[in-house]
This record gives C-alpha cells, structure tokens and sequence, in this order.
C-alpha cells in the first residue's frame, strides 16, 4: 500500500511517461523511489493487460550503484514477485547470446553502473521499455564515459530517482536532464 505522496509519485511519473516525457524523481532519501518505481512499473503491466496490449518483449533495464544491485532486487521480489528478475553484474554475468537469450525471459534487468559502461555494446543490443537510473548523480559528469554510455542506451521510457538532483552545479543537473530528455535544456555550453 502506498502512501498518498509516494501515489502523487507514480501519478507523476505515468503521467510524464504518457507524455513521452522523462522523468526525476527527486525524493529525499527513505521516502520510497524505489517502491514508486516498482509501482509505476506495475500500474503500466495492468494499463496494458485491461486493454488487451500484447507488445514485443521489452523489458526494463534498472541501472544503480554496485552497493545497492541486491536491495533492489529483494524489493522486487517482495513487492512484485510477477516481475521475472535478472542481476546483470559480476564476473558470472552473462554475456553476448546467452544474454540476450536470458534477457528475453525476464522483465526487469539490474545492473551496476560500472558493468552498464563495460557492458554498453551488450546492453545496447535491446530497446528497453524503461530504462530507470537510481542514485542518478552517478551521471553528473556529462562527459564521463559511464555517463555517455548510459545516455546512449536506447529505451522508450526514463526514469531518473535521485534524492540529491543539485550538489554542486546546475551543469550536474543538466546532465540528468539530458539524459531524460535529450536535448531539452540546448546544448551544455550554452
């Protein structure tokens, strides 16, 4: 059961998601981005399945930092045990077809920002549903490779969750920006 800002949350995100918007979700830290994104995944499966969408498999890719890739795949399965989970890191992770083969069997896919730069070929061979960043001022630095390889990644939908969007220059921020919606702010020069 969510609580009635964390339902202001996903409104807000379906909402910007119909639009073709990206969105940020800058809550402060505890209040529940994680179980708001897990939510608006959700509502989105229940909006398709009343209206009797049977879409090609694209599935979600969740990047997030390497500490917190197992928290939210515990979330995951407490609060949507329907979602086909698949943990995208370490030295065991699967690579080249029997990733993709892998891929095409599960709903969400988590990964560390480390192994999305490393991997970004591998990754950028599907066009992901959503493509959700938590702890996004992991992107802050528009021209680090782990930025320029997230940004590159192709998806239909983003999601930036991040309780800290502005610590030290608007150009941070921007960087989000550009990831959610390329191009809306100009260039970073300008």
């Amino acid at each position: 059961t969510l609580r009635p800002y964390q339902r202001r949350g996903v409104g807000w995100l379906a909402y910007l998601r119909r639009l073709g918007l990206g969105a940020c979700l800058a809550d402060d830290m505890g209040l529940g981005k994680t179980v708001q994104a897990i939510a608006l995944l959700l509502h989105e499966r229940t909006l398709a399945a009343a209206k009797g969408v049977v879409a090609e498999h694209n599935p979600v890719l969740l990047i997030c930092p390497t500490s917190v890739v197992a928290n939210w795949r515990r979330e995951v399965e407490r609060f949507s045990p329907s979602l086909r989970v698949l943990v995208h890191h370490g030295g065991n992770r699967l690579t080249d077809e029997p990733f993709v083969k892998a891929v095409a069997q599960h709903d969400i896919i988590i990964t560390s920002y480390g192994t999305a730069r490393r991997d970004v070929e591998v990754l950028k061979q599907w066009r992901w549903s959503d493509l959700i960043l938590d702890e996004a001022q992991n992107i802050k630095n528009p021209t680090a490779k782990q930025t320029q390889a997230v940004r590159s990644l192709p998806a239909r939908n983003r999601i930036a969750l991040t309780g800290t969007p502005v610590e030290n220059r608007l150009s941070e921020l921007w960087s989000i920006v550009e990831f959610l919606n390329p191009g809306y702010l100009d260039t970073h020069e300008r």
